[in-house]
């Protein structure tokens, strides 16, 4: 996610507030009392996995392998109607499960062709399946539901999710946002494959990730088959749909390119799309091959946005983006989507990496070096918000895309740069992407193979400029 947030969520105070909603989704009555007998004595699925900034999200008890969505929306009315089908595999003996979903009617929910029981708490959909599951199986969720989305609204104040637009939705999920559009084992922790197929009004074009699989048009609408193969945390998805220009092309390396641009920003957009290829390129020189089979953009008309995400294959701007931008969200196709977080609090493993990919950019290309840029950035007074509190400890959710994730989390690699020089230093980079591609990573096993390539102790340097409180003193 770009720094374009930064500003936005500065402008906004918020209080996170979880709904503390029950209801009961009609269901078979025979389902009832199934769930009600024997299942009852084993063991519950938790509601969250344990994030310390986002207490809910996610679920325990399984993994989602695969989902499968068939959506529908009605751009005029704004009603998405949707089916989710979930393949799992169960990692305990589960006699209920959660799912994430906030708002939403769900009419009927199936495990293994059977239907469930099911229940609303605030963002939890408590699923108690007819039959116990036990560890090791493999089961199958089908939930269908339909309603009219609305966006997450974030501890910082700022929206994500499913955004009505004035032809459409902008769709981005970083990082509560998608359990607004479709149910969800919601957390980086817990990666999937995925297919969709979205129908919408003819004239509308629906974008999502992956591979392009076709699209056709009957009784007034358009129907879009995407299909991404590896693994990708939910926050990650996007369906967004408008009124798009769409340009496909394939990069020599292979990778099938698409380009989904509102016309109102077609013509500021071409000349950075333009330099795609080469990014990705030039990106893929430093950090190994690109992590997927497709690439693009999404670039939107979303004024009221103030954010672009990079939606794994396919990155989203809610305008025209600049070259920086470019380069920013294209960066976390390695670091973020491919190499996915653990916990949210190591985000700087997602943002301090594409914040330094933009320096480096700028240093190979003409423009300032990353030691001039780290220079401008450290003669800030103390008093400074970039100081405001150390990226490897942003402390709450509300901080998550603040300047000092992005800025000294960029500043953080830089320092480590000056240490183990310029050989080691795109090493570790390179060896960071490769070792945890379509995996995930933490700050701790980072700090191990950065001490592994460089040879050196390098506890001190990462203390001090990820954990630290304050402005860092200069070694």
């Amino acid at each position: 996610m770009t720094s374009d947030r930064q500003q936005a969520v500065g402008r906004r105070t918020a209080v996170l507030r979880r709904e503390a909603v029950l209801a009961t989704v009609p269901v078979a009555v025979a389902a009832l009392l199934g769930a009600a007998g024997p299942a009852a004595a084993g063991t519950n699925g938790s509601a969250g996995v344990g994030d310390p900034y986002y207490r809910l999200a996610g679920n325990g008890g399984y993994h989602v392998h695969h989902y499968g969505l068939t959506l529908r929306y009605d751009t005029t009315t704004r009603r998405l109607d949707g089916t989710a089908v979930l393949t799992a595999h169960a990692t305990q003996r589960l006699t209920r499960f959660d799912l994430d979903l906030k708002g939403l009617k769900v009419t009927r929910v199936t495990v293994d062709g059977a239907a469930a029981g099911v229940r609303r708490d605030g963002q939890e959909l408590v699923v108690t399946p007819h039959r116990a599951l036990h560890k090791g199986q493999d089961f199958r969720v089908r939930v269908a539901y339909h309603g009219t989305p609305k966006p997450v609204t974030d501890p910082d104040g700022s929206s994500d999710g499913w955004i009505p637009t004035d032809d459409g939705a902008f769709v981005a999920g970083e990082p509560q946002g998608a359990m607004s559009w479709f149910p969800a084992n919601n957390h980086p922790k817990d990666k999937s494959s995925y297919d969709f197929t979205i129908t919408v009004p003819k004239g509308r074009t629906a974008v999502a990730n992956g591979v392009f699989m076709g699209q056709h048009t009957a009784h007034g609408r358009t129907t879009f088959r995407w299909q991404q193969t590896q693994p990708m945390a939910a926050y990650l998805a996007t369906a967004t749909v408008g009124k798009f220009k769409v340009e496909q092309y394939t990069t020599r390396d292979g990778i099938r390119v698409y380009n989904a641009v509102d016309p109102r920003e077609a013509s500021a957009a071409a000349p950075v799309l333009k330099k795609l290829p080469s990014v990705l390129e030039w990106e893929s020189k430093l950090f190994g091959p690109y992590p997927f089979r497709a690439a693009g953009s999404i670039v939107d008309r979303a004024p009221d946005v103030g954010f672009a995400l990079e939606t794994q294959s396919r990155p989203l701007y809610d305008s025209a983006p600049d070259l920086a931008t470019l380069v920013h969200e294209n960066a976390h196709q390695w670091f973020g989507d491919s190499v996915s977080l653990t916990t949210w609090k190591d985000i700087w493993l997602n943002e301090g990496f594409a914040t330094y990919a933009e320096w480096l950019y700028s240093e190979q290309h003409g423009g300032p070096s990353a030691q001039k840029t780290f220079d401008a950035l450290y003669a800030r007074p103390a008093h400074d918000g970039l100081w405001a509190y150390p990226p490897g400890n942003p402390g709450n959710g509300a901080n998550l895309f603040g300047t000092p994730v992005y800025a000294r989390g960029a500043m953080t690699l830089h320092e480590l740069r000056r240490a183990v020089g310029d050989q080691a230093f795109f090493r570790i980079l390179r060896g960071w992407a490769t070792a945890h591609r379509d995996d995930h990573g933490t700050t701790a096993q980072f700090v191990k193979l950065a001490e592994r390539e460089s040879g050196k102790d390098l506890d001190g340097l990462f203390r001090t400029w990820l954990y630290t409180s304050g402005k860092p003193n200069r070694v």
